[in-house]
C-alpha cells in the first residue's frame, strides 16, 4: 500500500497504486501525459452547460465555457421540451470552445435528466418536440397497471411506479392513437437523442435505458413481452449500449459550423444521476456506503452488482437503475433543495433578495427541530408559494408556524436531514447491511449546514464533494472510453486526486432522536418523485 495524499480535508486515503493505461512513470508516483480536452454536455431541466475537462492523467479541472436556459413549453394542453433549443446550444458550446485555441477537443459526451424521449421516423427526422413527463397522470399509470400490476411490473424491471416513467408517457399515446407513435421507428432518450444528432448513430445507453421501467435487468434487455402485451411498437427499441465506450463521431455538418474536426462522441453515464454516482470519491469498495446526488432532487441510493428486487422496494418508492460500471443503484428520489430554491424565489418576489449564505446564516440562529415537514409529501408539488405552503402543512399537524425567512430554512434543512435518515434507514432494513459512511455529491455540497445536520441525524460520517458530480462523472468516463482509465476504481482515484472533500463528522445525535419519531408520525404520503 502507498499513502497517496489527495486534496481532502483532514485525512488521508491508503489506496493501491493503480497507473492509468497508457502511461509511464517519471519518478514518484507523478504519471505524466499531454492534456486531454474533454467536453462535457451536462443537460438539466432549468438550465444546460458546457464544461471543459483538462484531464491530465492524475488530476482534472473544470471550465465552463457555456450555459443557456432550458425550460419546457406548454401547447394545446401538452408540455415538450424545446429540444432544437438544447442542440443549437450543445453546438454553441462546440464552437466556444473552438474560438478557445486551447488545443484539439478529444471527446465529448452527453448526460441529462432521465425518462422523456423523442421519437424519430423511418428518414431519420424528429417527429416533433420532445414530450415532458410533466403531462404524464396518475390514471395513466393505473391504465397500465390494470394490463400489468405494479408490483408485477416493479419484479420485471426494478422500477417502482412513478407517472413520469417512460413506459407510462408511451402508453398514453397508444390510448389515444397518437400518430407520432404509430408513425415511429425509434425512441431516444434526451442525451442519446441529442447524441443522434450530433453524430447520426442512435443507440440507448444503458443507465439511461434503466430509469424507463421498460428495461428488464434479469434478461439485460428491453422487457419486450409486457411492452408488446401494452401495444407499444417493439419497433422503436434500440440496441442497449455500454458506457464508457465510443459512438460514432461529429457529423461533417456539426463538425464544420464549429470548425472542429469530427471529434469522438463517448457512451457516458447518460443518466446525469449516473454520472454523479460515477463521481463518487469512494476509497474502498468494500465500504458500505450510501451516496446521495444533492441539487434540487436528492437521488439517494447504495451501489449493487444485481438489482434488489423485494416488496419493501417497491412500497417503500425504491428503483434500481444501472451505474456506468454495469451494476445497479437501488436508489430514492427525494425533493431535495428545490424547497429552499423556491423559497428564495417568493421572498425575492416580495422584495427580500436574500443570498443562500444570508438564508443558512439565518437557519443557523433560529431554534432547532421546532417545525418538521415531510419533503415528499404532495402538499408542496405544484404550489405557488412554497413559504405559505410550509406554514400551512405546520399549522395542520399541529406545529408551530415559521414566521421568518430563517425558520422556514431550518425547517427544510432539518426534514431533509431526516428524510435522510429514514432512507438509511430503510436501505439497512432492505440490505441487512449497516451503512457506515454518506457520501453527498453534487450542488448540495455547498449547503454545509445541511451536511452536518445530515451528519449529525443519521450518526454516519459524511463526505461531502465534488460539487460539479455530474459533469466529473461525465467527463471521466470520455476518458475511460478513450482507454485512458481502465476502470471506475482510477475514475475515483481522479476524483480524489483533483478536488478538495470536506468531512463531517457526527455531533449530538441523541437530539434527533425524538425528532425522527415526530417526523414518521406526521409522514403520511407516499412521495411523488420527478427526475
Amino acid at each position: 500500500m502507498t499513502a497517496l495524499t489527495c486534496r481532502r480535508q483532514r485525512i488521508k486515503i491508503e489506496t493501491k497504486e493503480t497507473p492509468c493505461r497508457g502511461f509511464t512513470h517519471t519518478g514518484g508516483n507523478k504519471m505524466k501525459r499531454n492534456q486531454l480536452n474533454l467536453l462535457a454536455l451536462d443537460l438539466g431541466s432549468s438550465n444546460g452547460r458546457g464544461i471543459l475537462g483538462r484531464f491530465d492523467g492524475e488530476k482534472i479541472t473544470l471550465e465552463e465555457i457555456h450555459r443557456f436556459e432550458n425550460s419546457y413549453i406548454e401547447m394545446g394542453g401538452m408540455v415538450y421540451w424545446d429540444i432544437l433549443h438544447i442542440f443549437s446550444n450543445i453546438k454553441r458550446a462546440f464552437q466556444k470552445f473552438s474560438l478557445m485555441n486551447t488545443g484539439g477537443l478529444a471527446c465529448f459526451g452527453i448526460d441529462a435528466w432521465g425518462n422523456d424521449y423523442g421519437l424519430i421516423d423511418k428518414n431519420g427526422r424528429l417527429l416533433s418536440d420532445a414530450r415532458s413527463a410533466r403531462h404524464t397522470t396518475a390514471e395513466d399509470m393505473e391504465r397500465v397497471h390494470q394490463i400489468v400490476p405494479g408490483l408485477e411490473l416493479f419484479y420485471q424491471t426494478g422500477n417502482s411506479s412513478y407517472t413520469i416513467n417512460t413506459l407510462y408517457q408511451l402508453y398514453r399515446r397508444v390510448c389515444e392513437g397518437d400518430p407520432g407513435i404509430e408513425n415511429a421507428n425509434a425512441m431516444l432518450m434526451i442525451p442519446d437523442l441529442l447524441a443522434f444528432f450530433c453524430t447520426g448513430e442512435m443507440h440507448s445507453e444503458y443507465t439511461i435505458s434503466t430509469t424507463t421501467a421498460m428495461y428488464n435487468p434479469t434478461l439485460k434487455d428491453w422487457n419486450r413481452e409486457t411492452i408488446r402485451r401494452l401495444g407499444i411498437p417493439e419497433r422503436i427499441l434500440q440496441p442497449i449500449a455500454a458506457p464508457g465506450t465510443l459512438c460514432g463521431e461529429l457529423l461533417p455538418s456539426v463538425a464544420a459550423a464549429a470548425s472542429l474536426k469530427r471529434v469522438p462522441c463517448a457512451l457516458v453515464g447518460s443518466h446525469d444521476t449516473a454520472s454523479a454516482a460515477a463521481a463518487v470519491p469512494v476509497s474502498d469498495n468494500k465500504e458500505n456506503y450510501a451516496f446521495c446526488s444533492s441539487g434540487t432532487w436528492s437521488l439517494f441510493g447504495i451501489e449493487t452488482d444485481t438489482p434488489i428486487f423485494q416488496d419493501e422496494m417497491y412500497e417503500n418508492g425504491f428503483s434500481n437503475e444501472g451505474t456506468v460500471q454495469g451494476g445497479f443503484r437501488p436508489l430514492k428520489n427525494i425533493t431535495g433543495l428545490w424547497l429552499l430554491q423556491e423559497c428564495r424565489k417568493e421572498w425575492r418576489r416580495n422584495g427580500k433578495d436574500l443570498s443562500y449564505g444570508e438564508i443558512t446564516a439565518a437557519a443557523q440562529r433560529s431554534a432547532p427541530l421546532r417545525s418538521l415537514i415531510d419533503p415528499g409529501h404532495s402538499d408542496f408539488f405544484g404550489v405557488t408559494s412554497m413559504p405559505a405552503q410550509i406554514a400551512q402543512y405546520c399549522k395542520r399537524t399541529g406545529q408551530p408556524v415559521p414566521r421568518t425567512e430563517g425558520e422556514t430554512a431550518r425547517c427544510i434543512c432539518e426534514s431533509l436531514a431526516l428524510k435522510y435518515r429514514w432512507t438509511i434507514e430503510r436501505l439497512e432494513a432492505i440490505t441487512g447491511r449497516p451503512i457506515e459512511r454518506l457520501y453527498i455529491v453534487g450542488g448540495g455540497t455547498q449547503n454545509k449546514l445541511l451536511n452536518q445536520m445530515t451528519a449529525d441525524c443519521t450518526g454516519k460520517p459524511v463526505t461531502a464533494g465534488p460539487v460539479e458530480g455530474a459533469c466529473v462523472g461525465n467527463l471521466l468516463t470520455q476518458a475511460m472510453a478513450l482507454g485512458e482509465i481502465s476502470n471506475i476504481g482510477e475514475l475515483r482515484e481522479v476524483v480524489r486526486n483533483s478536488f478538495i472533500l470536506e468531512e463531517y463528522e457526527p455531533k449530538q445525535s441523541a437530539m434527533w432522536n425524538d425528532a425522527f419519531e415526530r417526523m414518521e408520525a406526521i409522514s403520511g404520503s407516499r412521495d411523488l418523485p420527478e427526475k
